[in-house]
Order: C-alpha cells, then structure tokens, then sequence
C-alpha cells in the first residue's frame, strides 16, 4: 500500500541482526573441533519455514474468492495486490515489533494502514474488528483489502482520459491512494514508485490467475 519506503528497510534488519550475531561469536579464529561442531540441520521445514508457507498469498485463495465476491470486486486484482505486498515480512510479532519503531507502519498480510483499515470497515461485516488484529488473522486482511478496492472502485471518476485499465488504476489507488489515483485516471503519470508497483502488478498477475485457477 501507501507508503513503502520502509520496505528497504524490511531487507536491511535481518542483515543487521546477523552481522550482530557473528560479531558476538567472532571472538576468536581458533576452528571448533568435531565435538563442537553443530549438528547438520534437519531436513523436516522448520516452524518459520512453515510459518513462512502459511502466510504465502497463495495460501488465501479460498478467502480472496469468498471476500472478492462478497466485496464485488475482480479476485485476480486482490490475489496480485497480496503478492505485490507479500515482500514484507509478515510475521505477527516482527510486525509488533517493527509498529513500536514505526507507529504508522502497515499491518496485516495485505499490508493496511490503521486509517485506511478503520474508513473501511464503517458498516461493514467486520466493522466490529480492530486493526491490531490484522496480523494474527489473514482472512480479516484479506476481507479488509477487498473491500478497500470496493471503495476505490467508486470513487473512479467516470470521464477517465488515461489509458490505464480499471484493475491498474485500482492498483495504483491501493498503493498511492485515492486522491492520486484519481489524478492518474484524468491523466496525470505516475511516479517511480507508483509505476514500479504496477509494473509488479503486471507481473504477478499470471500467478495470481495460476493461484486462483483462474
């Protein structure tokens, strides 16, 4: 969504966690022999592995139906947008964590600002949900997200002059926002970052439809 130049910094953190984590065992040269030497890995996934797949967009393909359906709005886009959003590390509590850091951060597997997530929820079957349950329940992100592009849906100006389709304007909506979305429809170009995620958009749409059977 909006507002991700925090994603460079997503990739720096565990860099910077494992260069900590060798400075501290760096104390001295000397090879440990066979007895200290650690046990090879397991071959069975482990639980971030698995925690990982679980979280992976296509995963939610029985939820971006359902919700794309009941919020009317095309399940391909929705799916596409999860795996333009899914660059993020989508663990619950690195989330948490990185929110103290980072008050305005996104949350959720859809990636959804606090205010975009309580606008949308007005009247809605999950009005009574709160944001901060975003990352322990995908299926809200997903039913939050779509009808978020319900609500950019109706707000696209009718006399569009651009030559963007409906699904890239609601793309670009999801991750500029409204306002800017409104401007790219009657002709005004994107910028680096818009234009970079609905190049992503683009690319991801082919597994979006795989994911869905579509």
């Amino acid at each position: 969504m909006k507002n991700r130049r925090g994603n460079l910094i997503w990739l720096v953190l565990p860099l910077a966690v494992v260069a900590a984590l060798l400075t501290v065992r760096g104390g001295h040269s000397t090879k440990p022999d066979a007895s200290e030497r650690p046990a090879a890995k397991p071959s069975a996934t482990s639980a971030d592995d698995r925690s990982a797949k679980e979280r992976s967009p296509d995963h939610f393909a029985s939820q971006v139906r359902q919700y794309a359906r009941e919020a009317h709005v095309d399940p391909v886009l929705l799916m596409a947008i999860l795996y333009n959003e899914s660059d993020k590390p989508h663990d619950p509590e690195l989330e948490r964590a990185w929110q103290r850091f980072k008050p305005d951060a996104a949350f959720g597997i859809a990636n959804m600002h606090k205010a975009a997530f309580n606008d949308t929820k007005d009247e809605r079957p999950f009005e009574n949900r709160r944001w901060e349950e975003l990352p322990d329940d995908p299926a809200l992100a997903v039913r939050a997200a779509a009808w978020f592009l319900h609500d950019l849906a109706r707000q696209l100006p009718s006399d569009r002059t651009s030559d963007f389709s409906k699904s890239d304007l609601l793309a670009l909506g999801y991750n500029a926002g409204a306002g800017n979305m409104r401007l790219f429809a009657t002709g005004t170009r994107p910028g680096a970052m818009a234009s970079s995620y609905l190049a992503r958009i683009h690319k991801n749409w082919p597994k979006a439809q795989k994911a869905l059977g579509a």
